[in-house]
């Protein structure tokens, strides 16, 4: 399905272009009654990335990592963010990417990873598509502590969690990342 024919006099306009950019959009939209309708939309774009859950079907662990936020805590969320790995594809391939990624994040090297969906997380205004990935792991194929990058500003701790705990974290509110609930979910489903 295309929507290019009901989209006339698309414009936009840099605001802000910096580790992130941010255009505002104005267009035309032809609703479903037919009607042109005038609309305008700022644009946030930090570019497309990949995240990882990693998962050890043996022992029913997955690995996690907790780290700092600039984001929620400004949202008034006081704690440290609960997540699966991820990053920034930064013109590498989404593979290649969650590969580096996971082995900066939390230690594991890993070979195969295996796409598993594709999601836009805050399509209101968010650019940024996340490619979404599972990897079966071993304690064998931890080869450092991760952490991630001291230069990226990375403090990550790695959490090796009981499956069914990372569950009752979603529940409870510990987890509170949309692509690591996603990926939890999906684990409940086709993994364990």
């Amino acid at each position: 399905m295309t929507i290019r024919n009901r989209i006339r006099n698309l414009e936009t306009t840099p605001l802000y272009d910096g580790w992130s950019s941010l255009k505002q959009a104005r267009f035309e939209y032809q609703r479903n009654d037919g009607v042109w309708q005038a609309q305008q939309r700022e644009l946030f774009d930090c570019g497309n990335g990949a995240a990882i859950l990693l998962y050890d079907l043996a022992r029913r662990t997955v690995v996690l990592t907790r780290q700092f936020r600039a984001a929620p805590y400004s949202a008034g969320y006081d704690d440290l963010l609960i997540e699966v790995p991820a990053g920034l594809l930064d013109g590498a391939s989404p593979e290649d990417r969650i590969r580096a990624e996971t082995e900066e994040e939390t230690g594991f090297r890993i070979d195969e990873v295996r796409k598993v969906f594709e999601a836009f997380m805050s399509p209101g205004a968010l650019i940024q598509k996340n490619v979404c990935f599972v990897a079966p792991y071993t304690p064998e194929q931890r080869v450092s502590e991760g952490g991630g990058k001291i230069d990226e500003g990375e403090d990550i701790e790695v959490l090796e969690v009981p499956f069914e705990d990372a569950m009752a974290m979603i529940e409870d509110g510990r987890i509170q990342d949309g692509k690591t609930i996603m990926l939890l979910q999906y684990a409940a489903l086709h993994l364990f």
